[in-house]
């Protein structure tokens, strides 16, 4: 199992650092880093999993709602004590109110779930540790180790006290901000344009439908993003909103656009707020590289997230399995270069690639429609016959309807 070199004080005047030693060192306890630890130990592999925070899952910084259709494809069994909601179906609305409605129960699709997601994210993580992964919590990653220009480990803070873990592979698992990444020396800021600032409120005493997610679109409501309601039992919902980055044209704009629907919304403005979670979300493609020597990068840390809906949990899961599986055939071959690891960055483009951009260029182009336009898009929809209840669907309906909007990417669709 990992092995800790003892820590050792201070001699000839040179104070040693506590070190760890690990074939494979991961940055971040969220959904991606506790899936690849898992398959990582599984596979044999000794596998140090940190986390900076004092609780896996908390503070919240997500709207909480998943489908259902990929939880099997990595593994994960719904469990009722990580599940909140139970959805029937969508329903988009315009600005003007029209309403396109996507029910489940009409074409016997499994829509998803709201979660509490502290509680799926500690599920995920208890399942690394008894693959046999180690935990260590309060434990923040300052820089990384290189020796003769090889990646070798990192730097961390673990409950105060500076430590090296040392690792024949590294993965960069946290998220948004992957300070490893640039420590390593990977350039991952986005343009404004391709980040959402977003703000939520778990709201109570509210009068939603409890069955159903809502994405209310529209510039003049949420400029270059959109609003959401998702319901979690008891009156209660997520209510939240993602501004463009480029848009955000007063102050605080994501609290401003938001207290101001929930004012004007006669379901939401007697209700209280419970709880605050705030954030930045990626909205662009992918990195053109997520594999480096000695390094892997996983969800949105490798900015594999979805650009139209900034969801990531999903993506999170695939790519830390992912790289979870192909770290250990690495580790048979004690071969951890970029060559070695190039099976991790065939495998996530092969499922989701296509998808990312393709939902980059119809962000893009929704982000350019008119409120007026927006409304004929919607009302048009509302009455048609949708056969695939994703983002995909939504995009075959328009290309449909209005085949123009999708012209400069209707190959993908």
């Amino acid at each position: 199992m990992c092995e800790a070199l003892p820590c050792g004080g201070i001699e000839d005047g040179v104070i040693s650092v506590k070190t760890y030693n690990c074939d494979i060192v991961i940055v971040g306890a969220g959904p991606g880093g506790s899936m690849a630890a898992k398959f990582c130990a599984q596979a044999g592999l000794d596998t140090i999993l940190i986390e900076k925070k004092a609780e896996v899952g908390a503070p919240l910084r997500c709207a909480e709602g998943v489908s259902k259709s990929w939880l099997s494809e990595v593994g994960i069994e719904p469990d009722r004590s990580w599940i909140a909601a139970d959805m029937v179906g969508a329903v988009i609305k315009s600005p003007a109110g029209h309403e396109f409605r996507m029910d489940g129960r009409k074409t016997g699709e499994e829509i998803g779930y709201v979660l509490e997601r502290h509680l799926f994210d500690k599920a995920l993580a208890r399942d690394a540790a008894d693959a046999g992964a180690k935990i260590m919590m309060r434990t923040g990653c300052t820089g990384v180790i290189r020796e003769g220009g090889k990646l070798v480990g990192i730097k961390a803070n673990s409950m105060g006290e500076p430590i090296e873990i040392r690792a024949k592979c590294v993965v960069a698992a946290d998220g948004y901000e992957s300070q490893v990444a640039r420590w390593a020396g990977v350039k991952t800021v986005p343009k404004m344009g391709d980040i959402n600032s977003c703000i939520q409120y778990r709201m109570t005493n509210i009068d939603v439908e409890q069955e159903w997610c809502e994405f209310i679109l529209g510039n003049d409501i949420a400029p270059g993003g959109y609003l959401w309601i998702f319901p979690k039992g008891n009156r209660s919902a997520n209510v939240g909103i993602g501004i463009r980055g480029d848009r955000c044209n007063v102050p605080a704009a994501a609290k401003y656009y938001l207290d101001k629907w929930i004012a004007e919304d006669d379901r939401l403005n007697k209700g209280q707020i419970l709880e605050v979670a705030s954030g930045m979300v990626s909205t662009c493609p992918g990195l053109d590289s997520a594999i480096y020597d000695n390094l892997v990068l996983v969800g949105d840390a490798a900015r594999i997230i979805d650009p139209i809906t900034g969801g990531g949990i999903c993506h999170a899961c695939r790519t830390g399995m992912y790289a979870g599986k192909v770290l250990a055939e690495c580790n048979e071959k004690n071969d951890f270069s970029k060559e070695a690891l190039k099976p991790y960055e065939r495998m996530w483009r092969n499922r989701m690639d296509d998808k990312i951009v393709r939902n980059w260029m119809a962000k893009e182009k929704m982000n350019s429609i008119e409120d007026k336009q927006m409304d004929e898009i919607i009302d048009i929809l509302s009455d048609y016959d949708l056969k695939q209840l994703d983002v995909f669907g939504i995009l075959k309906a328009i290309k449909d309807k209005f085949p123009d909007l999708v012209e400069e990417f209707a190959d993908l669709i």
